[in-house]
């Protein structure tokens, strides 16, 4: 372990130089061409096999130790974002429009010097290491599904991974046994009415305000039909209805997501949403198309596998809070590897305590402090090496 630290150490610049470089360059989900190429020339040149375009555009190399044991995945997803970049780092994006703001360049930059080091601890190694590098984590259907279903699982006894959490103090590590994030869900509703001239609203089915009544009365899911002991999220995103001032409009587009823990209350809360839109339209005489897309599956950590994590994580150098954090309602298809295997997922403190403001992922500011990318790795590295 400690020539493992050591190393990593080490090879914490390399690791900054890769972040740095993948967040020049940052591809969309489904679109990403040059990273897996990257990923894969730097496992072929530490020797490991590779494989590409696993589910589509996905990396998985292994790492088999000189020594019987078991076998290991550790995940880094390496997909950008749809943002335009407003950091005022001089290695901001060079892809108009695309930006690395969710910390998927960290991931990928941590998982590739972790392969480095522990490759120079074969002869050492018990077992099999996967790195399984995964495009198109922030798109729905997500890159998961597609590399379980090429084999990127096969023969794994567990897996573990991490999110880099630009809210979380440096130095910190969040665990939880369990359901840890939600099922990501979401839905598409056309209120098609009758529209019409502005002055004469009875000559028409006014698609703006039946759409106004349905998202009000989709707030009642929550806050009436749904257990309160029970977690759920209806949440709006999106209401269109563009028209001249003087125009009742005939068709309202609506978009929104949906976020819950249990399966039962997911599918209570799709249940209602078709019965309150279909009731509100009925009302107004009003037609309308409904869709509602099942996204990611709640992500729920094994026990076993959780409490190793957060007790290893406690022995590593820097990390100082080792917390269990509360669920979180944001959706991660690394829940896909966890219907299959055990395993755990876990989340790396990167806000820097110097910064005067934190923005979160997803925001065109979004930045982390680097030093969370040795943390990570010496958890997931440890995570390796000790497990029995």
């Amino acid at each position: 372990m400690k020539d493992l630290f050591e190393t990593l150490d080490q090879l914490y610049e390399e690791a900054v130089e890769i972040r740095r470089y993948l967040h020049q360059y940052p591809e969309l989900s489904f679109e990403e061409v040059e990273t897996p190429k990257y990923i894969a020339n730097y496992h072929k040149q530490l020797g490991h096999d590779v494989r590409t375009g696993v589910g589509g555009r996905g990396v998985v190399a292994k790492l088999t130790g000189a020594k019987p044991g078991p076998t290991i995945a550790l995940r880094a997803d390496f997909d950008a974002l749809p943002i335009q970049e407003k950091t005022d780092v001089p290695f901001q994006s060079k892809n108009d429009g695309v930006m690395h703001a969710c910390g998927h360049d960290a991931h990928t930059a941590t998982l590739l010097v972790l392969a480095k080091a522990l490759n120079q601890l074969q002869d050492e190694l018990s077992g099999t290491v996967v790195f399984i590098h995964q495009h198109a984590e922030e798109y729905q259907p997500g890159g998961a599904i597609a590399m379980i279903e090429d084999g990127c699982l096969d023969g794994v006894d567990v897996i573990f991974g991490t999110h880099v959490w630009a809210t979380g103090p440096v130095g910190s590590v969040g665990y939880r046994s369990g359901p840890v994030m939600a099922a990501a869900d979401r839905f598409h509703l056309t209120v098609k009415g009758k529209g019409g001239h502005g002055a004469q609203p009875h000559l028409t089915k006014d698609a703006v305000v039946i759409g106004s009544q349905v998202v009000t009365n989709l707030q009642q899911i929550v806050s009436r039909r749904v257990d309160p002991l029970a977690s759920a999220v209806v949440s709006v995103g999106n209401f269109v209805a563009q028209n001249a001032f003087n125009v009742i409009a005939d068709t309202v587009q609506i978009d929104g997501t949906v976020r819950t823990f249990k399966e039962s209350v997911r599918t209570k809360v799709e249940q209602e949403m078709k019965r309150i839109v279909e009731g509100t339209c009925l009302a107004s005489a009003a037609d309308y198309d409904f869709d509602f897309v099942r996204g990611y599956p709640a992500v729920h950590n094994t026990e076993k596998e959780t409490n190793y994590v957060a007790e290893l994580a406690k022995t590593i150098p820097g990390v100082d809070d080792v917390y269990e954090i509360e669920p979180q309602m944001g959706g991660e298809d690394f829940a896909y590897y966890l219907e299959h295997v055990k395993g755990t997922f876990f989340f790396t403190g990167a806000q820097h305590p110097d910064w005067e403001e934190t923005y979160p992922h997803h925001h065109p500011k979004f930045d982390i402090d680097e030093r969370c990318m040795l943390h990570a790795s010496k958890v997931l590295g440890k995570a390796v090496l000790n497990y029995k």
